[in-house]
């Protein structure tokens, strides 16, 4: 009798279907996480800039629209790698992403009267916005 020394090869297929199954549910959600977290680094980028436009308002009565003007909130626009910040319509303040999982989408901080709301079309739920 011989000792067995080894795999089988349906041992090795085996383990090859295992791999494939855990790698077809892991990668999907992989990318999800991803793109998460891109969208909590855009928001994050816009969120300390309402201090500065509230104060913007109070002084001078509103935010002049223009990426250029996104200064006077004391960022630039490319201060994220992720895309860039501008201002709209006076008194909306816009992340667009420009790559990377969310590339597609934009966040959007727009002072009301009852304060700041947000607009998220990037398909990513996020608490806060």
């Amino acid at each position: 009798m011989k000792k067995q020394q080894g795999f089988t090869l349906i041992e090795l297929m085996i383990v090859v279907a295992v791999i494939g199954v855990l790698s077809a549910i892991a990668i999907p959600m992989y990318q999800d996480y991803i793109k998460k977290s891109e969208v909590a680094s855009g928001l994050a980028t816009l969120k300390p800039l309402t201090t500065e436009a509230e104060l913007t308002f109070q002084d001078q009565g509103g935010l002049s629209a223009g990426a250029s003007t996104v200064d006077v909130l004391g960022i630039s626009a490319g201060a994220n790698a992720l895309g860039t910040i501008s201002i709209e319509a006076g008194n909306v303040i816009k992340f667009a992403f420009g790559n990377g999982a969310a590339a597609s989408g934009a966040l959007s901080l727009t002072r009301g009267t009852s304060g700041w709301t947000c607009t998220n079309t990037t398909g990513v739920s996020l608490k806060g916005c």
